[in-house]
């Protein structure tokens, strides 16, 4: 739904009273500082958010939860046949409806990521899945532009950027003591109609800070090899031997990955009733992929980082339009605890395919 090309503005003062009116009638999530981190959190009148510091993880858990009930399941005698039991199933109840407030542009993007994948647009099939797109549709993203970048961000190498409006409803920018609102969607329109038309002089401090933030940015690779590069070089092993040797295997890259979207399913059962859960899954894990017979296809953590980046910016091209799976966040890098660097070995595969 397009939205008309207008611009909001809101002061830092008014923030709070604003938010908690909007938590009256959505789930509103807000960046909190919570010990040394910044993390997504429920918000309720008298918080605060924190604007200043870039969140240590994304908001995709606000639409793809950590973990996720999709149904409970109790046994039950069948009153018809007392001696039998029959198994009942119950949908979990539907999600209402949500506002992230100060998501980065990156983090909105990597909802796009998502989109083709489970709402079936994409050529890896048809399928919906309806537990991700009631959240999605149900969830309006405030993107609030990045004021620089960090030395471990790369987002203009994928087609980001600082202030992208791509996956936002409304883009945020700080100006003024306060935020001016670029509405991008109707949804955008009807959570800001309330606030006033930003000025002239709003708007102009608005664009000087998207252009600082956009300058702060080193200019970008070519990173247009990789999706040919990293096939290449798939049976490398001394390639992907050199590449992991630092890898911990940890799993903290795709926990705080905004497009990661691997998932498991459990039952978790108490007696004769239980529950049919979803959670995340990490394939940087030796048991990712290990099967009942006891073979893993993935035994090392070499093979498992081939398939992290090559998904990444390889298969994931190769099926939807060339877009890579990577919203350049630079999470991955920032967190890791042995410093593996993604953007390297991108650009180590692609000079070294270049000399096979």
């Amino acid at each position: 739904m397009s939205a008309e090309n207008v611009k909001k503005f809101i002061s830092f003062d008014a923030l709070p009273g604003f938010l908690a009116r909007a938590a009256e009638k959505n789930a509103v999530y807000v960046p909190r500082r919570e010990g040394n981190a910044v993390v997504y959190r429920s918000f309720k009148a008298g918080d605060e958010a924190e604007l200043g510091v870039r969140p240590t993880e994304s908001c995709k858990h606000v639409v793809f939860p950590r973990g996720e009930e999709l149904f409970s399941f109790a046994r039950e005698a069948d009153k018809e046949e007392p001696g039998k039991r029959r198994l009942v199933l119950t949908e979990a109840s539907e999600p209402g409806a949500a506002v992230v407030f100060g998501a980065l542009s990156c983090d909105a993007r990597g909802f796009l990521a998502f989109d083709p994948v489970y709402n079936g647009s994409g050529t890896g099939g048809t399928a919906k899945d309806s537990y991700y797109l009631r959240r999605r549709n149900r969830t309006l993203i405030v993107v609030k532009a990045c004021k620089n970048a960090l030395n471990t961000c790369f987002c203009n190498w994928v087609g980001g950027g600082p202030a992208s409006p791509q996956g936002a409803d409304v883009l945020a920018v700080e100006a003024e003591q306060g935020l001016v609102l670029d509405i991008l969607s109707g949804e955008g329109t009807a959570f800001t109609e309330s606030l006033p038309a930003a000025s002239e002089a709003q708007l102009a401090a608005a664009a000087a800070a998207v252009k600082a933030a956009e300058d702060s940015l080193p200019k970008a690779a070519d990173v247009s090899a990789a999706p040919a590069s990293l096939a290449a070089l798939f049976s490398s092993a001394e390639f992907w031997n050199k590449e992991s040797a630092h890898c911990l295997y940890c799993g903290a890259c795709t926990y705080l990955c905004p497009t990661c979207y691997c998932f498991n399913i459990t039952d978790e059962s108490d007696g004769l009733t239980g529950v049919r859960l979803r959670s995340w899954d990490n394939c940087m894990s030796p048991l990712f992929t290990l099967e009942a017979s006891g073979h893993n296809p993935r035994p090392n953590k070499a093979d498992r980082l081939k398939n992290r980046v090559g998904h990444k910016f390889s298969y994931y091209p190769s099926l939807h339009s060339g877009r890579f799976s990577c919203c350049g966040c630079g999470r991955c890098i920032k967190s890791c605890p042995s410093s593996v660097d993604i953007r390297k070995i991108v650009l180590d595969a692609v000079k070294e395919a270049a000399n096979v």
